[in-house]
């Protein structure tokens, strides 16, 4: 069994501040890590390797060369082969020109019964990138997965939703979007770390790629950001004291005015 794990670096949001003036993000000095939902993807994989050893774990991302770093952390963790796909045609890429670049890196690998993706992404936070490598690739997906069993080739799924869940019987190959309540990701191991600064990482540009300079990057990008800002702190919550039956009844009054009921 092959599957294929696609994950991003991304800039750890609890470092990232906005620049006020520009209403951009501020990068310099954020340092960057595996996305968190792309670690449970991996983990997901993961831990089908652990029961069946055949089963070979790639990771790939598009990314910068840095990206290596975090690719190298994964194998690290237990992944067989990692693909950097990296170009400065890619840069400035939305959800749409990204899932372009991934969907034809994976067709370029080749076999694949599982493609593991996180939910979303810290950074942007669109969900988008996942179901649209699906789409791209011609194969089903479920997002939001919470758990999971394979049975021959196909695979029965938890997914997550608001008040429940799902259960889906699908069919591989198949993409799936890991929530953080699938699994909780291993740790990298010290014998895995030196392995994984021996092994080679691919690197691909576009002209390895079944692409045209129109379909990545920037130019096939449709989505525009209007501006990024930092929503305004909520006011004081109001506490109410006193006679509890005269506080319900100003209450109510108070929730009827705002609308709230």
């Amino acid at each position: 069994m092959n599957i294929v794990v696609c994950v991003k670096q991304v800039p750890d949001t609890n470092e990232v501040k906005i620049d006020k003036e520009k209403g951009t993000l501020i990068r310099e000095g954020v340092p960057s890590i595996l996305n968190p939902d792309d670690a449970n993807a991996l983990e997901g994989a993961l831990t089908l390797k652990d029961k069946n050893p055949e089963v070979k774990v790639t990771v790939i991302t598009m990314g910068p060369p840095q990206a290596e770093v975090m690719l190298r952390e994964c194998l690290a963790m237990g992944a067989d082969d990692a693909i950097l796909l990296s170009d400065r045609f890619f840069g400035g890429a939305d959800t749409w020109a990204t899932s372009n670049t991934i969907a034809a890196g994976i067709k370029k690998m080749g076999n694949f019964d599982i493609i593991f993706a996180g939910r979303q992404a810290i950074d942007g936070d669109t969900a988008q990138v996942g179901p649209q490598i699906a789409e791209k690739l011609n194969i089903p997906q479920v997002t939001y997965v919470e758990n999971f069993k394979i049975n021959n080739d196909f695979l029965n799924v938890q997914r997550q939703l608001e008040d429940g869940y799902e259960l889906i019987e699908v069919k591989t190959p198949v993409l799936l979007t890991a929530v953080k309540e699938l699994n909780k990701p291993r740790y990298m191991s010290v014998d895995k770390i030196f392995e994984a600064y021996k092994k080679d990482i691919k690197i691909w540009k576009l002209e390895d790629l079944d692409l045209s300079l129109d379909e990545v990057g920037l130019k096939a990008s449709p989505t525009k950001v209007f501006k990024s800002f930092t929503p305004a702190p909520k006011g004081q919550g109001i506490i109410l004291e006193g006679n509890s039956r005269e506080k319900v009844v100003q209450l109510v009054m108070d929730l009827k005015k705002r609308n709230i009921i």
